[in-house]
């Protein structure tokens, strides 16, 4: 699909989704305040091999392409943030590969859902159990049994459409390593996420 825009969200967040099928699909990356929408624009490629899903409401700026292209051609400073966001994004969707395979659902729903707090800025933020089974690439009834269990020891609330993390540090214990590989990556050159 060709970009005719980039998007950097300032409070919400955006699921990239890579499709197999019209039935399979599989979130690859999770963009909030910290990066932009469109990385393949700023390394030349005008098209995109994933769909953009926004979670919950927000807003975000918007450029479109050809803007984006010229303001990236003059700024030096622009283009070596770009640059650092594709390797983020590249190596978190290749961690994210790996937790899939590798980690239980448990501990990946955890790992989703402090990457998603740490996108919305707040411990308190917008989605559906159906999403989240999309986004991990699991049936809905196991993210309903898994955040049953992360409710039962109060680490989380929710209700429908709405989710919140009750004790970040409780969630993080129950997490996969791959949330501290993947915000060791945000940190590279003081980039990343507020801690």
């Amino acid at each position: 699909m060709t970009s005719r825009h980039v998007y950097f969200p300032d409070n919400c967040m955006v699921s990239l989704v890579a499709v197999a099928d019209r039935s399979s699909a599989l979130e690859v990356g999770l963009v909030g305040r910290e990066g932009m929408v469109g990385i393949p624009l700023a390394l030349g490629i005008p098209t995109s091999p994933v769909r953009a899903l926004v979670q919950g409401a927000g807003s975000a700026l918007r450029m479109t392409a050809a803007r984006f292209g010229r303001e990236l051609k003059r700024n030096p400073p622009l283009q070596r943030a770009l640059h650092r966001c594709a390797y983020i994004a590249m190596a978190t969707a290749m961690q994210t590969a790996v937790c899939n395979k590798a980690h239980a659902l448990e501990a990946r729903l955890a790992r989703w859902l402090l990457m998603a707090g740490d996108r919305a800025a707040s411990d308190t933020f917008q989605c559906t159990q159906e999403s989240i089974a999309l986004m991990i690439g699991v049936r809905r009834a196991g993210v309903t049994t898994a955040a049953g269990g992360l409710r039962r020891r109060k680490l989380i609330r929710y209700r429908r459409g709405a989710m919140q993390i009750l004790n970040r540090p409780g969630l993080l214990a129950v997490s996969c390593s791959c949330y501290r590989v993947i915000r060791s990556l945000e940190r590279i050159d003081g980039m990343g996420l507020a801690t």
